[in-house]
């Protein structure tokens, strides 16, 4: 059992029961939890970071002294890996694939034991609908009200305009929608606000067939 609330906040008389087969999949290890997690960090990585080789640097086409006769080490180039302001020898080209690939039926069930952690945990709340207006501080109210008070995911079935834009200035709030539910935001939220309908989405989802 979750704790419910209806519409305005208020704790409702009856409490929705949760299907055990999502809601109650505690892990005996936490390895695919730790997979589906780093999957996730991983495929989100941007492939930003680039260095230049010696080709790519400007400069050093003439040889720094000639071959023979100095007393000192031969060199063909001031951009020898090994000179300061040299090329780079391994460093990172921009073309690398940092992504890690976790199967469907694993994801699903890394949903599903990310989803019986938090809800173990007491992190979990349904709540009957959330009819945003577009103004920050009614969402606020309501989240206040339902003790919501930290990091905190709004999960529902479909994002409204209006409930983008009253979360728009709150940065411990995050709205997701029930179908890209993933293990990342569901271990990083303090609290979990799922819709009647987005938990509906959710049991067709994730449920078993």
């Amino acid at each position: 059992m979750a704790t419910t609330y209806n519409k305005t906040g208020a704790k409702a008389t009856t409490a929705v029961k949760l299907d055990a087969a999502i809601f109650e999949v505690v892990p005996k290890n936490h390895q695919l939890l730790k997979e589906a997690y780093d999957a996730y960090l991983a495929n989100g990585r941007e492939n930003l970071a680039v260095t230049k080789t010696r080709g790519l640097i400007s400069g050093g086409g003439k040889k720094p002294w000639k071959q023979k006769g100095t007393g000192r080490a031969r060199f063909g180039s001031s951009r020898n890996p090994i000179w300061r302001g040299g090329g780079i020898v391994f460093g990172p080209t921009g073309l690398e694939n940092y992504s890690k690939q976790v199967n469907v039926k694993a994801k699903r069930l890394a949903t599903r034991q990310a989803l019986s952690v938090s809800n173990e945990a007491g992190k979990l709340s349904i709540i009957e609908s959330i009819e945003a207006t577009g103004k920050t501080a009614d969402l606020v109210k309501l989240l206040t009200k339902v003790s919501a008070l930290r990091k905190t995911l709004i999960v529902v079935d479909v994002k409204s305009p209006e409930l983008l834009r009253s979360s728009a200035n709150l940065k411990s709030v995050k709205i997701v929608s029930a179908k890209y539910l993933n293990v990342f935001d569901i271990l990083n939220a303090d609290n979990i606000l799922m819709s009647s309908n987005a938990l509906t989405v959710v049991n067709e989802w994730l449920g078993e067939k």
